[in-house]
C-alpha cells in the first residue's frame, strides 16, 4: 500500500475552519490506490459437499446392516463417494484417451496424498462385488467390521480435507 501525504494550509478549502478538521500545517495520509483484494478460497462444489453427506449416509446405513453381505458393499460405498468428493473438489477434466480409469486409480494420481487408501480400497473392489453377488465365503463378519472402521477412518480424513465453505 502507498501512502501519500498531503499538506493542508490555512485557506486551502480543506477544513470547516471550526477546529474539527485538520489543523492548519498538518500531514494527513491518504490511500493512493484502494488496498488489493485478500485472495478467498473458492467455494467447495455443491456436488462435493451431497458426496460427502452420502458417504457419511452411506457409513450409517453400513452400522444398521446386520448382514456381512450388506455391510461390506454399504461400508465400500462411502468410501466411493468419499473419494468422488476428493475428486470433484481437485480433479481436472482431461481428455479421455486410452483405457478406462476407475476412482481410485483417478484418486491416486489427484490426490498423491490418499495413494495408499486407494490402493487398499481398490484391492476390496472384488470382495464388494461378490458381497454383492451373494457369496458369502469370501465376506464374515469380521471383514465387514474392518472394512466399515476403514471407510471410517478414510471419510473422516476427507471431510477434514475439504474446506467446507
Amino acid at each position: 500500500m502507498t501512502i501519500t501525504t498531503t499538506t493542508i494550509t490555512a485557506g486551502s478549502g480543506t477544513g470547516s475552519g471550526t477546529g474539527t478538521g485538520p489543523a492548519a500545517g498538518s500531514r494527513v495520509p491518504r490511500p493512493r490506490a484502494p488496498l488489493p483484494a485478500r485472495p478467498v478460497a473458492a467455494p467447495v462444489s455443491r456436488s462435493a459437499l451431497s458426496l460427502l453427506r452420502q458417504a457419511a449416509d452411506g457409513l450409517a446405513d453400513a452400522h444398521r446392516q446386520p448382514d456381512p453381505l450388506l455391510r461390506y458393499p454399504a461400508a465400500y460405498l462411502a468410501a466411493l463417494r468419499a473419494a468422488a468428493a476428493v475428486l470433484a473438489v481437485r480433479a481436472r477434466p482431461q481428455p479421455r484417451r486410452g483405457a478406462t480409469r476407475n476412482v481410485w486409480q483417478l484418486l491416486g494420481q489427484v490426490a498423491p496424498e490418499l495413494a495408499e487408501w486407494a490402493a487398499f480400497f481398490a484391492s476390496c473392489s472384488d470382495t464388494r462385488a461378490a458381497a454383492e453377488a451373494g457369496i458369502a465365503r469370501l465376506v464374515g463378519r469380521r471383514e465387514a467390521d474392518d472394512l466399515l472402521r476403514q471407510a471410517e477412518q478414510f471419510v473422516r480424513l476427507v471431510a477434514d480435507s475439504i474446506p467446507l465453505r
